[in-house]
């Protein structure tokens, strides 16, 4: 499953989450207020028929917004609700640095290094 932002097409942001192996949800591109919406609702679908642990891994996001950190937020939340663990890896420095800002470091347990 890969989900692909809408305003890839007209050249503005885009982000992309694909499931890569058992548990691995994968996210590239830009999390802004463009492109979260489109993102979060075809990959909680996953999140929620998923079975165990989900690693959401971040490597190859370009850069977040507020509206990114509240993506995690709620992918965390959903996790939560369907009694799934739910761990963050790979995470960039900018978007450490918003969580830090923030103060969700313990929330999404993320700390300095990532």
């Amino acid at each position: 499953m890969a989900t692909r932002s809408k305003k890839a097409a007209s050249g503005a942001a885009n982000a992309e989450a694909r499931v890569e192996g058992d548990g691995i949800l994968a996210v590239r591109g830009v999390l802004n207020f463009d492109t979260v919406p489109d993102v979060f609702a075809k990959s909680a679908v996953w999140v929620q028929k998923s079975q165990g642990r989900i690693t959401i891994d971040l490597k190859n996001v370009e850069r977040a917004d507020s509206a990114g950190l509240a993506l995690l937020v709620e992918w965390l939340q959903l996790a939560r609700r369907q009694n799934r663990e739910l761990t963050f890896a790979n995470v960039p420095e900018q978007v450490r640095s918003l969580i830090r800002v923030n103060g969700l470091g313990p929330a999404l347990k993320i700390n300095q290094r990532g």
